[in-house]
């Protein structure tokens, strides 16, 4: 029948497949099909979160919120570095101008 094997997914993957559902208007079935997961498995997800949302972040219990919240904070430090990346490679790029100009002298 099923599989002694048990898949496990991050919370990460949970997140953004619950956040699926609720976006897309489509079933839960549908989505679970194209990701290629169980639709028993993804309405647990989905009704875990709804607990969770129904609990509030005072129980300790909203987990898909930190990991939002977590995610954001990432973004927010990935941004900030990439900008900072940009200006580097900027400064390179006029540095590498500039010597190629004194070099050809």
């Amino acid at each position: 029948m099923g599989s002694n094997y048990a898949k496990r997914y991050s919370v990460e993957y949970k997140r953004d497949a619950v956040g699926l559902v609720r976006s897309s208007g489509r079933t839960v079935t549908e989505v679970a099909r194209e990701l290629g997961i169980s639709p028993e498995t993804l309405r647990a997800w989905v009704r875990k979160d709804d607990d969770a949302r129904d609990r509030g972040p005072s129980s300790g219990s909203g987990r898909l919120d930190q990991a939002a919240d977590d995610r954001d904070e990432e973004l927010k430090r990935l941004r900030k570095l990439t900008v900072e990346q940009a200006k580097t490679i900027e400064i390179l790029k006029k540095a590498t101008a500039f010597f190629a100009k004194e070099s050809d002298r």
